[in-house]
């Protein structure tokens, strides 16, 4: 019985930890400025045609940049999905850009290129971690 509350006890704290660790993400979305992250401000749009901005870390990989989901907090992801028309704000410029999800051999390349390491997987409470590849418009 003393064996299943540590568990318990544990897996509330885990969670604790997770939420806290997102929450901080979300509230702050942190610059990667001291990290060396290139980043980007992706602004999607929802539904009822508002905008939302959403700092992310960018990747590029033989010539396309991309975007990762992988964190809990996914909202501008799925806006992204819903409505792939976005713009991406980075390095001073501001371009239209056209989200497509990326599956088989380019997620698996993208994926190893930019790898999450293990501590970082555990503060994040190892979520799926979905890409985009932001095609740029004509």
């Amino acid at each position: 019985m003393k064996a299943v509350k540590w568990i318990v006890i544990a897996a509330v704290a885990y969670v604790g930890i997770v939420v806290l660790f997102e929450t901080w993400l979300g509230v702050f979305q942190p610059k990667g400025e001291r990290s060396e992250i290139p980043m980007l401000v992706l602004t999607t749009t929802d539904a009822s045609g508002a905008s939302h901005d959403r700092r992310l870390a960018r990747m590029e990989s033989g010539g396309r940049l991309y975007v990762s989901a992988h964190h809990w907090p996914r909202a501008w992801h799925r806006r992204a999905l819903e409505n792939p028309e976005v713009r991406a704000a980075m390095d001073g410029a501001v371009g239209g850009y056209t989200a497509v999800p990326v599956e088989g051999e380019e997620y698996a390349r993208v994926k190893a290129e930019y790898p999450l390491p293990l501590p970082i997987r555990i503060l994040m409470g190892f979520p799926p971690r979905h890409v985009l590849r932001l095609d740029p418009r004509s």
